[in-house]
């Protein structure tokens, strides 16, 4: 059987794992509707670079890029997947007909000299998605839970009684200030609510700046703006920093079951939502949400006149694009666009990839 047969037969005997797997419903979990399906032009090899993430290799030889890990299953050679580095070089074998993904690492961290060992400062391990894309974001954007912001301490004074403060200056603030000594200014920004039963989800905090605590004076405190990214006003908020992680410690995947949301906003004020947009959902951690989940868009259909009575008809969606999860909170999520095939818009129904979506990637070739 020549190669190129080979690979359509692997394709045809997918394309009917999905069918059965679409059949089978809840019994399988959403990750499992599909064996993983090379792309045509998968390359043999693939030589790392810098600047290279999780997604664009995974991309390169997958048909859907959140089915890497099913290509490392069962490898002896690599512990985790998230540990790759330029250099390094991937290979493409198979293994009881089924795809595979191995790693020839490249030059160690470690160099032996003689008579001693000199050590190499450690190479970054490539992210899973471009993390300058969304590292800004997560600096300038925060969600905190009903009531939290209401109870945090406020400003209430600038240095030599200014209204507006920024790096370099001192601020009075009033309030229980949390235990340490460094802390995030904020502001409220926009409220979230569920669109379909109007359940409260979040309220979104633009950041302001940072700033050190100087001495605690019963409920006034001094603090020095350290750092900022806009004028601090009178009833700025203080909370304590938030831990940013952004690292390579998560790859794409489809999430463990089905489910179901909308695209909230578009933090920014962007109006066309386009590939490396970040977008926040009415998902998050109690929906059984973990970072670097895959989700599919659905666009919503415009809404026509029916030529013949006259009525408003709303056209079917239609998938436009890929999502992947960076941020998470109990009711809300961050998500960087993957992949888009048309502009994305608030109110775009959100959705675990389904065997037709996988059907209908593999045609597209994205």
């Amino acid at each position: 059987m020549s190669e190129h047969t080979a690979g359509e037969c692997r394709r045809w005997l997918a394309a009917w794992g999905l069918v059965l797997g679409a059949a089978l419903g809840g019994l399988l979990p959403c990750g499992a509707l599909a064996a993983a399906t090379l792309r045509d032009d998968a390359p043999n090899r693939y030589t790392v670079s810098s600047g290279d993430t999780l997604w664009d290799i995974a991309g390169r030889f997958l048909d859907h890029p959140w089915q890497w890990s099913e290509v490392w299953d069962g490898n002896p050679q690599i512990d985790d997947p998230h540990w790759i580095y330029p250099g390094d070089t991937i290979y493409l074998y198979h293994e009881n007909g089924q795809p595979r993904l191995g790693l020839e690492p490249g030059r160690g961290d470690v160099v032996r000299l003689s008579p001693k060992v000199r050590e190499v400062p450690r190479r970054e391990a490539i992210p899973p998605l471009p993390l300058e894309s969304v590292q800004r974001f997560l600096e300038a954007n925060r969600i905190v839970g009903p009531g939290e912001l209401d109870e945090a301490a406020y400003v209430i004074a600038g240095d030599d009684r200014r209204f507006i403060s920024g790096a370099g200056d001192r601020l009075y603030v009033r309030g229980e200030l949390p235990p340490g000594e460094r802390f995030g200014i904020y502001r409220r920004g926009q409220r979230y609510v569920d669109p379909d039963s109007g359940e409260f989800l979040g309220l979104e905090l633009e950041t302001l700046g940072e700033a050190r605590l100087l001495r605690r004076d019963g409920d006034v405190s001094l603090l020095r703006v350290t750092a900022s990214r806009q004028e601090i006003r009178q009833g700025d908020r203080l909370l304590a920093q938030e831990s940013l992680p952004v690292t390579p410690t998560f790859q794409p995947h489809a999430p463990g079951r089905p489910l179901e949301g909308r695209i909230l906003s578009v933090p920014g004020g962007v109006q066309f939502i386009g590939r490396l947009d970040v977008v926040a959902l009415d998902l998050g951690q109690r929906d059984g949400l973990s970072r670097g989940a895959v989700l599919a868009v659905e666009q919503q259909g415009e809404t026509v006149t029916d030529p013949q009575t006259g009525e408003p008809v709303q056209l079917p969606g239609e998938d436009a694009g890929w999502l992947m999860v960076f941020r998470l909170y109990d009711r809300v999520s961050y998500a960087l666009v993957m992949h888009a095939t048309r502009s994305l818009a608030i109110g775009d129904r959100v959705h675990a990839p389904r065997a037709d979506d996988l059907l209908a990637g593999a045609a597209r070739r994205p």
